[in-house]
């Protein structure tokens, strides 16, 4: 039967289009030992809202904290009672372990929206998310999904999730052997950054999440680059009010960026804020979340400014600088994972395959971010992998130099 196209159309109903703008409002709060009772934030956090009945609020606690401060749910629970009037705890804090095993276990998304249901929780209630950045990224995707969202507030503990993953829009966990592959794109409610809890963290994390700051400078701010290369003597020796000027920095080029972008939930295929994640994410997973993230994505970008230096993008110079200042934080550049099974580009623990996940996790066409000097970033489509190859010995020989 032939079917006659232009026919048929005239019998058919119309598409109906429409345009739905949202707009999403949060803010970035910076304090210091939030849960005292004479710091009114989080309490002001809460009242901004406008609505006068006490709130319900469920907190979900990073254990990996409380090895350094074990009054603080105690000190949480003190405050809800001191603040009664503006928030009410549901139910005792949960507890649960941090880092990148968090994101592992599929069933502690079930914990906290098992919950969110006991507690009695509404869309008007808040979770506070108190930890890591990998914890962060967990609670986020159980409020998200519980009620089809419930009101967030984040309280980042770590460098990393103060001046970056805190700060932003996603949130997910791991699934199928690959990063964030469940996710939401969701804004907080707000994010309130603890400096408090930066003296706790030992000297891996206080330096992974350095590793970010450098990302967002290379492709967006010069300056802060420089300044972060300047200042690499006192961020190792813990310089508070170093640090502090690095993650306002840093979170501030991270939100204009989500604001301005014209793309905040990645529907294209430009990202970026992902500037050396597609091997730092195929490296967490190769060497089994032995690296933190900020390590390996300091890797991802001292290989993709090699990269960048092979195909004549970056001058040498620059590209000297880049892996000196990752150096001199404390970073190594180069690790086994990097060069295994390069000859087998279909083995899953080929480096190479992250590309291919990276490019399926954008949703169809490779989109990578090089350099082409320093605070100046281009997007490639295609990449040579003879120049990558040749790219990671360098930084073998170079890591080599530096530990000679």
């Amino acid at each position: 039967m032939v079917i006659d196209i232009k026919q048929k159309s005239r019998f058919s109903l119309q598409p109906i289009h429409q345009r739905v703008s949202v707009t999403f409002n949060y803010e970035v709060y910076f304090t210091q030992n939030l849960f005292e009772l004479k710091n009114p934030t989080l309490a002001q956090v809460i009242t901004a809202d406008g609505e006068t009945k006490p709130k319900k609020v469920v907190a979900v606690v990073d254990a990996g904290i409380l090895e350094y401060q074990p009054g603080l749910v105690k000190q949480l629970v003190a405050y809800t009672k001191f603040y009664a009037e503006v928030l009410a705890i549901a139910a005792e804090p949960m507890i649960i372990s941090g880092g990148e095993a968090a994101k592992n276990d599929r069933t502690l998304v079930d914990q906290i929206q098992q919950q969110i249901e006991a507690a009695g929780l509404c869309r008007h209630s808040y979770i506070l998310a108190i930890g890591g950045g990998a914890v962060l990224d967990l609670v986020g995707y159980a409020a998200a999904t519980a009620h089809r969202g419930i009101r967030l507030i984040r309280i980042p503990t770590t460098v990393l999730a103060q001046n970056d993953s805190g700060v932003g829009v996603k949130n997910g966990i791991n699934a199928f052997g690959k990063k964030n592959f469940l996710g939401t794109f969701a804004p907080p409610y707000a994010v309130i950054n603890d400096s408090a809890f930066l003296t706790t963290l030992d000297d891996r994390d206080w330096r992974s999440g350095i590793a970010e700051a450098i990302k967002v400078a290379l492709i967006k701010d010069a300056n802060f680059f420089y300044f972060i290369h300047f200042h690499s003597a006192a961020l190792v020796q813990r310089d508070m009010d170093t640090m502090q000027e690095v993650i306002y920095r840093c979170a501030q080029l991270h939100l204009e960026h989500i604001t301005n972008s014209g793309d905040p939930f990645e529907m294209g295929s430009s990202r970026p804020l992902d500037f050396g994640h597609w091997a730092a994410h195929k490296l967490e997973h190769l060497t089994g979340y032995r690296l933190r993230h900020g390590e390996a994505v300091a890797i991802g970008i001292a290989l993709d400014s090699t990269y960048s230096y092979l195909v004549g993008l970056l001058d040498y110079s620059e590209w000297q600088r880049i892996l000196n200042t990752l150096s001199a934080l404390g970073f190594t550049l180069y690790v086994p994972e990097l060069a295994e099974k390069l000859s087998q580009l279909e083995h899953p623990d080929c480096l190479f395959r992250g590309l291919t996940e990276f490019r399926e996790h954008l949703g169809g066409e490779l989109t990578l971010t090089l350099l082409q000097r320093i605070g100046k970033e281009i997007e490639v489509h295609e990449v040579d992998l003879f120049l990558y190859r040749e790219a990671i010995s360098l930084l073998r020989s170079f890591s080599w130099r530096i530990e000679g």
